[in-house]
């Protein structure tokens, strides 16, 4: 189809085209036709091609930008997911240090009212304990008195006044 309109083309360039020298005369209005045609044939032949060439050109260009706008809205997007974790997680910072003096406050009370049970059930202990050795040391007394006075050359002695002599001795 293209071989024959470059076929019409050329036949008017064919027609006009003249020896030159024989007329005598300027030969420009046929180059100037002649160019006419060729530039005809090279807009037909070329036109389509480089418009082609031109649009698939600028479609990849408009497709890279797009790619890259739509990579920058998704790195903004994460961008913004982040700055919100990173909120969320000083948010729970704050929160877990709140309970952590919170609890630490509570343990130390525990220790402290523990500690203060164990020094009530030591103190205790050893008042029970000073009291079992007391008791012990006035039997002990009370012993020593009663056989000292139960030995045969001990001076008889009436109750009242053994009753003093324990009294002294366990004071």
């Amino acid at each position: 189809m293209k071989f024959r309109y470059i076929l019409l083309m050329s036949i008017p360039a064919l027609l006009l085209a003249s020896g030159g020298a024989a007329e005598g005369g300027t030969d420009i209005i046929p180059r100037a036709v002649n160019f006419a045609i060729f530039a005809a044939i090279m807009y037909y032949l070329l036109a389509e091609p480089a418009k082609t060439a031109f649009l698939a050109r600028k479609q990849g260009i408009a497709d890279r930008l797009n790619s890259i706008q739509d990579k920058l809205k998704e790195s903004n997007s994460a961008k913004e997911k982040a700055q919100r974790k990173v909120e969320e997680a000083k948010a729970n910072a704050k929160s877990l240090i709140e309970t952590s003096k919170k609890e630490a406050q509570l343990l130390s009370e525990k220790i402290a009212n523990e500690t203060k049970v164990e020094l009530k059930n030591l103190e205790k202990a050893f008042n029970e304990k000073t009291e079992i050795e007391r008791r012990k040391m006035t039997r002990e007394v009370v012993n020593s008195v009663l056989d000292q006075m139960f030995d045969g050359e001990t001076i008889a002695l009436d109750k009242e006044e053994l009753v003093t002599i324990v009294m002294k001795k366990v004071a």
